[in-house]
């Protein structure tokens, strides 16, 4: 007999992004391993912040998509950048949740997606009885996040979000955590508290790296958000393109302006490729040399899930964020670190790059690392023990 599980996410397929694929993955993965899997989620609106057009005009969707059920609720979407829309976004699907814990019978084991924080405060606090286990994963750290993200300052509302912080890590029987740092701050707000080091592992099969002539100059390519966060905009202003040529693939709200550059540098080699199924990203990212992966800040807790997808492509990396993201770069020989925000050690760290370096047998080489250390499934084999 299957084992019941619900998965309370803010972000699903079709929707894109790590954090959605993240979810996808979790709930494929254990529905493979004779759990019964539910997922509620809003309807799709990221990163746009609407609603998409196949499921304009529904308060509710339920569907089965491979063999998982899905509940879609109605949420105001927006991604605006006042502060108060956007906490009326995150309310309004924390109104949804509510609605559907009182009609609707919920699993004794729930995984709950953090951040946002205010959906799983919502989730912990009216779910928490004796006989259900909750399962808390922390992908991201807030409010510490926001903080150094300068979203936040330090007043009376920021001590308010540390309280929820603290009630949703206690009222969780596991936390499971994307990065030792994120471990590490759970465990000093709870000491005792039962936690997993759960990457973020990608899980596709990798097609074959072929051999290539790109031109004289390294091809340098971003793919992802374009958001205030990974400073795509800045990077576009501030990298040298003496011997880089830069493409760029994405949606999100540094768009407009990233085009505009674009646009008004027509002499400078840079490219913008428009958004594309991952499917067929995986596919075009082989063409190129070298892929980077910028952060505005350094994010504590912060490891992006990109470091782990590109090692299975087997694409080399720039990263450019610091954190415990850096020391992986590091540990695994996956490629070359850039100090954070400092864009001069950016541009000597790319100057410094050779093109013949970037060859075949070292792309087969960075496939090869993540094949034995970021493998999906024996993680995932061990999280199923856990819960």
């Amino acid at each position: 007999m299957k084992k019941e599980i619900l998965i309370i996410t803010s972000y699903f397929p079709p929707e894109i992004g790590a954090a959605s694929n993240r979810i996808y993955q979790l709930a494929d993965g254990l529905q493979k391993r004779n759990y019964k899997v539910s997922v509620i989620t809003p309807l799709p609106n990221y990163p746009k912040g609407k609603i998409f057009k196949k499921y304009k005009g529904k308060f509710r969707l339920t569907s089965t998509e491979n063999d998982i059920t899905i509940h879609r609720l109605w949420v105001y979407a927006s991604n605006s950048k006042n502060k108060l829309l956007r906490l009326f976004a995150m309310v309004s699907y924390s109104f949804s949740l509510i609605w559907f814990f009182m009609w609707n019978k919920i699993p004794k084991k729930v995984i709950i997606q953090s951040p946002p924080l205010l959906v799983a405060f919502t989730c912990m606090l009216f779910l928490r009885r004796k006989k259900r286990k909750l399962i808390l994963n922390v992908s991201d750290l807030w409010p510490i996040a926001g903080l150094e993200l300068g979203a936040f300052k330090k007043n009376f509302s920021y001590k308010m979000l540390e309280r929820i912080e603290y009630f949703n890590y206690k009222k969780a029987d596991l936390v499971l955590g994307q990065s030792e740092e994120i471990l590490n701050h759970v465990t000093s707000l709870c000491p005792n508290k039962n936690t997993f080091l759960y990457r973020n592992y990608p899980d596709f099969n990798t097609p074959e790296i072929e051999s290539f002539i790109s031109g004289e100059k390294i091809k340098l390519v971003y793919a992802g958000l374009l958001g205030v966060a990974q400073g795509l905009y800045k990077l576009c202003q501030n990298i040298d393109y003496t011997n880089i040529e830069f493409h760029v693939y994405g949606a999100g709200t540094e768009q407009t302006q990233i085009e505009a550059f674009i646009l008004e540098n027509e002499n400078l080699p840079i490219f913008y490729h428009g958004e594309i199924s991952r499917k067929l990203l995986h596919k075009v990212l082989l063409k190129y040399d070298l892929t980077i992966i910028p952060l505005l800040n350094r994010v504590y807790g912060s490891v992006p899930s990109k470091i782990f997808e590109y090692a299975r492509l087997g694409l080399p990396m720039v990263y450019f964020g610091g954190g415990e993201g850096e020391t992986v770069i590091k540990n695994y020989n996956l490629g070359w670190v850039a100090e954070a925000g400092n864009y001069n050690d950016l541009n000597l760290k790319l100057s410094e790059i050779k093109k013949e370096e970037l060859n075949i047998e070292y792309k087969n080489k960075l496939k090869k690392t993540a094949q034995n250390s970021f493998d999906f499934n024996s993680q995932l084999n061990k999280l199923a023990t856990l819960i």
